[in-house]
């Protein structure tokens, strides 16, 4: 089983630009160290003759089929907008922060 120290906990922790106390510490190397004890234990599986898959459930594609279909003409769109002129709907001008 891979040790988890106190040193790691720290390392994550200022990766994550984290600060913990010492008992914070302490607490997140014990739960560290039961998830690494965890991933081990799911390795010793025996996967040999488990198919690889992307997914748990079978997934198939889902998308609707791609046809052409009506727009909405200038006169709807300009009558949705709450500006539109000569076929561009006019919004309010973004200002620089």
């Amino acid at each position: 089983m891979a040790d988890i120290t106190l040193s790691d906990v720290e390392k994550v922790a200022k990766l994550a630009k984290l600060s913990f106390s010492d008992e914070e510490k302490e607490v997140f190397l014990q739960q560290f160290s039961r998830i690494v004890h965890f991933v081990e234990k799911i390795g010793e599986l025996d996967t040999e003759k488990v198919p690889p898959t992307t997914h748990a459930v079978e997934k198939w594609n889902v998308l609707r089929e791609d046809k052409e279909t009506p727009s909405l003409s200038n006169e709807e769109i300009g009558s949705l907008a709450p500006r539109f002129d000569e076929g561009h709907i006019i919004v309010p001008k973004v200002k620089n922060a």
